[in-house]
């Protein structure tokens, strides 16, 4: 079976992820079939925070393939970004930063 996933890249505490789609039976960070996007939680400044290939999420949730729980939110999150935009590949910012001054 095929799934959607999270694989964690990046230093330690300062996580990355990929969002992949993979065998089941495959490690979390090995082997996987494509890689649709990223997911940056702690993006600062004007990176992106989330970017999602709507159009291969799809093909893959149309042939069978069970995203996670996870994935589930973020395509959700990313989906709802686009239908603001007109990008198939949606992008989600990084929420600015407060100055105290």
């Amino acid at each position: 079976m095929v799934t959607i996933r999270l694989a964690r890249h990046g230093a330690k505490k300062s996580p990355f992820y990929h969002i992949t789609v993979a065998d089941r039976s495959a490690s979390r960070d090995g082997r996987f079939i494509e890689r649709v996007g990223f997911y940056n939680p702690v993006a600062q400044g004007q990176a992106e925070v989330l970017r999602v290939d709507l159009e291969r999420v799809d093909h893959w949730i149309s042939t069978g393939a069970q995203p996670s729980e996870i994935v589930g939110k973020l395509v959700k999150k990313a989906r709802k970004a686009a239908s603001a935009g007109t990008a198939a590949a949606a992008t989600v910012e990084a929420p600015a930063a407060a100055d105290a001054e």
